[in-house]
Protein backbone atom coordinates (compact mmCIF):
# COMPACT_ATOMS: atom_id res chain seq x y z
CA UNK A 1 0.00 0.00 0.00
CA UNK A 2 1.30 3.83 -0.68
CA UNK A 3 1.18 6.23 2.34
CA UNK A 4 -1.09 9.05 2.01
CA UNK A 5 -1.36 12.01 4.03
CA UNK A 6 -4.55 12.41 6.22
CA UNK A 7 -6.76 15.08 6.38
CA UNK A 8 -6.59 17.15 10.35
CA UNK A 9 -9.89 15.79 11.97
CA UNK A 10 -10.40 19.84 12.88
CA UNK A 11 -9.64 22.62 11.56
CA UNK A 12 -5.92 24.42 11.24
CA UNK A 13 -6.98 26.93 13.97
CA UNK A 14 -8.90 24.34 16.05
CA UNK A 15 -6.14 23.60 19.02
CA UNK A 16 -5.35 27.27 19.68
CA UNK A 17 -3.98 28.65 21.65
CA UNK A 18 -1.85 25.90 22.91
CA UNK A 19 -1.06 24.97 18.84
CA UNK A 20 -1.23 27.81 16.09
CA UNK A 21 -2.76 27.51 12.63
CA UNK A 22 1.00 28.28 11.50
CA UNK A 23 2.25 25.09 13.48
CA UNK A 24 -0.03 22.84 11.96
CA UNK A 25 0.10 24.33 8.49
CA UNK A 26 4.04 23.88 8.42
CA UNK A 27 3.75 20.23 10.23
CA UNK A 28 0.99 18.60 8.61
CA UNK A 29 1.21 20.01 5.62
CA UNK A 30 4.84 20.10 4.96
CA UNK A 31 6.49 17.84 7.34
CA UNK A 32 4.04 14.97 7.64
CA UNK A 33 3.62 15.54 3.49
CA UNK A 34 7.62 15.26 2.99
CA UNK A 35 7.34 11.99 4.97
CA UNK A 36 4.85 10.28 3.22
CA UNK A 37 5.92 11.60 -0.38
CA UNK A 38 9.77 10.40 0.48
CA UNK A 39 8.20 7.22 2.24
CA UNK A 40 6.29 6.35 -0.95
CA UNK A 41 9.85 6.60 -3.29
CA UNK A 42 11.50 4.26 -1.01
CA UNK A 43 8.97 1.82 -0.74
CA UNK A 44 9.01 0.82 -4.53
CA UNK A 45 10.82 -2.04 -5.66
CA UNK A 46 11.17 -3.20 -2.19
CA UNK A 47 9.73 -6.52 -0.17
CA UNK A 48 7.40 -3.80 1.85
CA UNK A 49 5.21 -2.92 -1.16
CA UNK A 50 1.84 -4.20 -0.56
CA UNK A 51 2.55 -4.57 3.34
CA UNK A 52 0.41 -2.73 6.36
CA UNK A 53 1.98 0.60 7.26
CA UNK A 54 2.37 -1.45 10.85
CA UNK A 55 4.06 -3.97 8.82
CA UNK A 56 6.46 -1.87 6.78
CA UNK A 57 7.50 0.28 10.30
CA UNK A 58 8.32 -3.27 12.10
CA UNK A 59 9.84 -4.95 9.01
CA UNK A 60 11.79 -2.61 7.72
CA UNK A 61 13.16 -1.11 11.40
CA UNK A 62 16.81 -1.97 11.70
CA UNK A 63 17.07 -3.14 7.85
CA UNK A 64 16.25 -0.23 5.87
CA UNK A 65 17.02 3.16 7.60
CA UNK A 66 15.58 5.63 4.58
CA UNK A 67 12.61 3.40 4.41
CA UNK A 68 12.10 3.02 8.39
CA UNK A 69 12.52 7.02 9.03
CA UNK A 70 10.13 8.18 6.82
CA UNK A 71 7.35 5.17 7.38
CA UNK A 72 7.88 5.27 11.03
CA UNK A 73 7.24 9.16 11.12
CA UNK A 74 4.08 8.80 9.10
CA UNK A 75 2.77 6.52 11.09
CA UNK A 76 3.48 8.26 14.03
CA UNK A 77 1.93 11.47 12.77
CA UNK A 78 -1.20 9.91 11.64
CA UNK A 79 -1.97 8.68 15.01
CA UNK A 80 -0.59 12.23 16.33
CA UNK A 81 -3.01 14.45 15.12
CA UNK A 82 -5.94 11.99 16.48
CA UNK A 83 -3.99 11.86 19.85
CA UNK A 84 -5.14 15.59 19.80
CA UNK A 85 -8.92 17.72 19.65
CA UNK A 86 -9.94 20.71 20.60
CA UNK A 87 -10.61 21.29 24.30
CA UNK A 88 -8.68 18.37 24.87
CA UNK A 89 -7.35 17.67 28.06
CA UNK A 90 -9.80 17.20 31.15
CA UNK A 91 -11.15 14.07 32.03
CA UNK A 92 -9.49 10.54 31.67
CA UNK A 93 -12.02 7.71 30.67
CA UNK A 94 -12.54 5.58 33.44
CA UNK A 95 -10.93 2.14 32.70
CA UNK A 96 -8.14 4.69 31.61
CA UNK A 97 -7.68 6.58 34.43
CA UNK A 98 -7.93 2.98 36.68
CA UNK A 99 -5.40 1.29 34.60
CA UNK A 100 -2.83 4.48 34.84
CA UNK A 101 -3.08 4.53 38.54
CA UNK A 102 -2.93 0.65 38.63
CA UNK A 103 0.56 0.54 36.68
CA UNK A 104 1.73 4.13 37.05
CA UNK A 105 0.51 5.58 40.70
CA UNK A 106 -1.48 8.44 39.74
CA UNK A 107 -2.97 10.49 37.22
CA UNK A 108 -0.21 13.41 38.66
CA UNK A 109 2.20 10.63 38.34
CA UNK A 110 1.56 10.02 34.75
CA UNK A 111 1.71 13.74 33.78
CA UNK A 112 4.60 14.34 35.53
CA UNK A 113 6.28 11.10 33.69
CA UNK A 114 5.38 11.84 30.63
CA UNK A 115 6.44 15.43 30.51
CA UNK A 116 9.60 14.74 31.80
CA UNK A 117 10.60 11.97 29.05
CA UNK A 118 9.77 14.38 26.60
CA UNK A 119 11.85 17.14 28.21
CA UNK A 120 14.66 14.07 28.88
CA UNK A 121 14.59 13.32 24.94
CA UNK A 122 17.68 14.62 24.05
CA UNK A 123 17.00 16.32 20.30
CA UNK A 124 14.22 15.20 18.10
CA UNK A 125 12.00 12.05 19.58
CA UNK A 126 8.57 11.20 21.20
CA UNK A 127 7.36 10.27 24.04
CA UNK A 128 4.66 7.55 24.95
CA UNK A 129 1.97 6.02 27.26
CA UNK A 130 2.96 2.50 26.23
CA UNK A 131 0.96 -0.92 26.71
CA UNK A 132 3.27 -3.82 26.73
CA UNK A 133 2.68 -7.14 28.33
CA UNK A 134 -0.68 -5.86 29.64
CA UNK A 135 0.85 -2.89 31.54
CA UNK A 136 1.07 0.94 30.92
CA UNK A 137 4.55 2.36 31.04
CA UNK A 138 6.03 5.91 29.85
CA UNK A 139 8.49 5.64 27.22
CA UNK A 140 10.10 7.63 24.95
CA UNK A 141 12.61 7.22 21.57
CA UNK A 142 14.63 8.70 19.40
CA UNK A 143 13.78 10.55 15.84
CA UNK A 144 10.59 8.38 13.96
CA UNK A 145 10.98 5.08 16.56
CA UNK A 146 8.11 4.05 18.23
CA UNK A 147 6.27 1.57 20.75
CA UNK A 148 5.94 -0.66 17.77
CA UNK A 149 9.63 -2.01 16.86
CA UNK A 150 10.16 -2.56 21.09
CA UNK A 151 7.02 -5.05 21.11
CA UNK A 152 4.47 -2.39 22.65
CA UNK A 153 1.42 -0.62 21.91
CA UNK A 154 1.45 3.04 21.67
CA UNK A 155 -1.44 4.43 23.26
CA UNK A 156 -0.60 8.37 23.66
CA UNK A 157 2.14 10.02 22.14
CA UNK A 158 3.55 13.59 21.72
CA UNK A 159 5.85 14.93 18.91
CA UNK A 160 9.12 16.48 20.72
CA UNK A 161 11.02 17.38 17.46
CA UNK A 162 11.26 21.04 16.76
CA UNK A 163 8.63 22.03 14.23
CA UNK A 164 5.66 20.53 16.66
CA UNK A 165 6.47 23.28 19.05
CA UNK A 166 9.02 26.19 17.66
CA UNK A 167 6.99 28.39 16.59
CA UNK A 168 4.44 28.72 19.39
CA UNK A 169 7.09 28.13 22.39
CA UNK A 170 10.60 28.65 21.25
CA UNK A 171 12.85 26.67 23.20
CA UNK A 172 10.20 26.10 25.91
CA UNK A 173 9.37 22.46 25.35
CA UNK A 174 8.24 22.05 28.81
CA UNK A 175 5.71 24.23 28.28
CA UNK A 176 4.79 23.19 25.19
CA UNK A 177 4.09 19.63 26.80
CA UNK A 178 2.34 20.65 29.65
CA UNK A 179 0.18 22.46 27.04
CA UNK A 180 -0.33 19.48 25.29
CA UNK A 181 -1.14 17.23 28.16
CA UNK A 182 -3.41 19.63 29.58
CA UNK A 183 -5.16 21.10 26.77
CA UNK A 184 -5.04 19.09 24.14
CA UNK A 185 -5.08 15.01 24.58
CA UNK A 186 -7.87 13.62 22.92
CA UNK A 187 -8.46 10.66 25.89
CA UNK A 188 -11.68 8.83 23.75
CA UNK A 189 -8.82 8.05 21.38
CA UNK A 190 -6.67 6.87 23.70
CA UNK A 191 -9.20 4.49 25.11
CA UNK A 192 -10.22 3.69 21.53
CA UNK A 193 -7.02 2.42 21.17
CA UNK A 194 -6.20 0.53 24.53
CA UNK A 195 -9.86 -1.06 23.92
CA UNK A 196 -8.73 -2.27 20.31
CA UNK A 197 -5.00 -3.86 21.95
CA UNK A 198 -6.34 -5.14 25.82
Amino acid sequence: MSFTLPDLPYAYDALGPYMSRETLEYHHDKHHLAYVNNGNNLLKGTEFEGKSLEEIVKGSYGKNAGLFNNAAQHYNHVLFWNWMKPNGGGAIPGEIEKKIIEDIGSVDKFKEDFVAAGIGQFGSGWAWLTLKDGKFSITKTPNGENPLVHGGVPLLGVDVWEHSYYIDYRNRRPDYLKAFVDNLVNWDYVAELYSKAA
